[in-house]
């Protein structure tokens, strides 16, 4: 039967709210109510001792403001270093369970970002090897061309060349400077 053929009596008894509803409803009204006075009464009082207490406050403030900001101050100053307690506290015991194998939050995180460090490590080593080769091989390369022009009744190499020389050993430094910090970084990440 849809509800239009229903007669209106029975829709609405069905759409009614149970008893235990109403009652739900009503226990929520009540306390609320009552929190409500509550707190009107209580922002009333607060209002009536802050105009009572306002001329003290006035006569007294050279002291109070300061000895205020120190305690607030102080405060934060507590709040702040027990915060960093719990910190380091927590970092402690998330080192010590990663150590003993317990598998806490983010440790899967850390091994790939890990094995992806050393990865990096390892090609960059790579590389170096290969430059510092590919360097080697274009000094004999240039050498040998320095002893080719001296051979051919050159009066010493060419400006050039020299430049060119310069310019190589110091590229020849910088990639065995990087290839020395790549190895140290590689002994670490290892």
């Amino acid at each position: 039967m849809s509800d239009q053929q229903k007669p209106m009596s029975q829709r609405l008894h069905e759409s009614a709210p149970s008893t235990r509803q109403t009652v739900r409803f009503l226990t929520a009204a009540t306390i609320g109510a009552a929190l409500l006075g509550i707190s009107g009464l209580t922002l009333t009082g607060t209002v009536i001792a802050l105009i009572m207490a306002t001329p003290v406050l006035i006569l007294f403030s050279p002291v109070l403001v300061p000895a205020g900001i120190l305690v607030s101050l102080v405060t934060a100053g507590f709040l702040f270093s027990g915060g960093c307690g719990v910190a380091a506290l927590t970092a402690l015991s998330w080192i010590y369970n990663y150590v003993a194998g317990k598998h806490p939050p983010g440790a899967d995180q850390l091994d790939y970002a890990r094995s992806r460090i050393a990865n990096k490590a390892r090609d960059m080593k790579d590389r170096a090897k290969e430059y510092g080769q590919h360097g080697q091989h274009k000094a004999h390369e240039a050498t040998q061309q320095n002893l080719v022009n001296r051979k051919s009744n050159h009066k010493g190499p060419n400006k050039l060349l020299r430049f060119a020389m310069k310019s190589f050993h110091c590229r020849l430094r910088l990639l065995r400077c990087s290839w020395v910090a790549i190895s140290k970084a590689h002994m670490y990440v290892d």
